[in-house]
C-alpha cells in the first residue's frame, strides 16, 4: 500500500508538472498574428498616416516580444505569457485599427496635398508677375538672374508634385508644394522690398 501511495504521489505530482508546463507554453500563434498586424498596418501607410496609432501597436509588440524572451529565459514552471498575451492582443488589435483609419488619413491628406498644389501654382504664377516688375537698373541683374533660377527651380518642383501625387505619397506632395511656395514667397517678398526701397530713393 505505502508503494502504491508513492507512485500515486509521484503520478500527481508528474501530472501537476505536466500541465504547469503546459500552461507555460510561448504564445507562438498569438506572436505571428500580432506580427502579421503590425506588418499589414505598415504596408498601408499607417506609419505615416497614422503615425501615432501605430506606434502603439509596434511599441506593443516591442514590449510582447522583450516579455516573452524575458519568460522563456525563466525555469518552466515559473513561466507565465498572461502579460505577453495581453501585449500581443493589444499590438493586434491596434494595427487593425491603423490600417483601418489609415484610409479616411489618406483621403484627407489626398485633399490637402492637391490644394497645396494649386496654391503652389499660384503662388509661382505671382511671384513671376512681380518678377517682371522688379526695378532693373545698375547692380540688379545678379539678383534678378538668382531669382529667376529660383523660380524655375521652383516650376520644376511642380512636376515632381503631381508625380508624388500620382504615387499617392500625398505627403511627399504637400512638402513639396510648400517648398514651392517658400521659394514664391521669398521671390515676391524681395522685388517688394526693392520697389519699395527704390520708391525712397525717388523721394529724396
Amino acid at each position: 500500500m505505502g508503494m502504491v501511495r508513492r507512485l500515486t504521489g509521484v503520478a500527481v505530482v508528474l501530472g501537476m508538472v505536466v500541465m504547469a508546463a503546459g500552461c507555460a507554453k510561448s504564445p507562438d500563434a498569438e506572436l505571428a498574428a500580432a506580427k502579421n498586424a503590425v506588418e499589414e498596418a505598415r504596408k498601408g501607410g499607417a506609419a505615416a498616416y497614422v503615425a501615432e496609432a501605430f506606434k502603439g501597436a509596434a511599441d506593443a509588440l516591442q514590449k510582447a516580444e522583450e516579455e516573452i524572451k524575458a519568460q522563456g529565459g525563466r525555469f518552466a514552471l515559473t513561466r507565465n505569457y498572461d502579460k505577453a498575451k495581453e501585449l500581443l492582443a493589444k499590438a493586434k488589435a491596434d494595427a487593425e485599427k491603423a490600417k483601418a483609419d489609415t484610409g479616411a488619413a489618406k483621403e484627407k491628406a489626398k485633399g490637402e496635398a492637391q490644394a497645396a498644389q494649386k496654391e503652389a501654382q499660384a503662388a509661382l504664377n505671382e511671384a513671376k508677375a512681380m518678377l517682371a516688375k522688379a526695378p532693373k537698373g545698375k547692380g540688379t541683374k545678379a539678383d534678378i538672374e538668382a531669382m529667376q533660377g529660383d523660380l524655375k527651380t521652383a516650376e520644376g518642383m511642380l512636376t515632381e508634385i503631381q508625380a508624388a501625387l500620382d504615387k499617392e505619397d500625398y505627403l511627399g506632395a504637400k512638402a513639396k508644394a510648400q517648398s514651392v511656395k517658400d521659394r514664391a514667397a521669398s521671390v515676391s517678398g524681395q522685388v517688394q522690398q526693392a520697389m519699395k526701397q527704390k520708391g525712397k530713393a525717388r523721394k529724396k
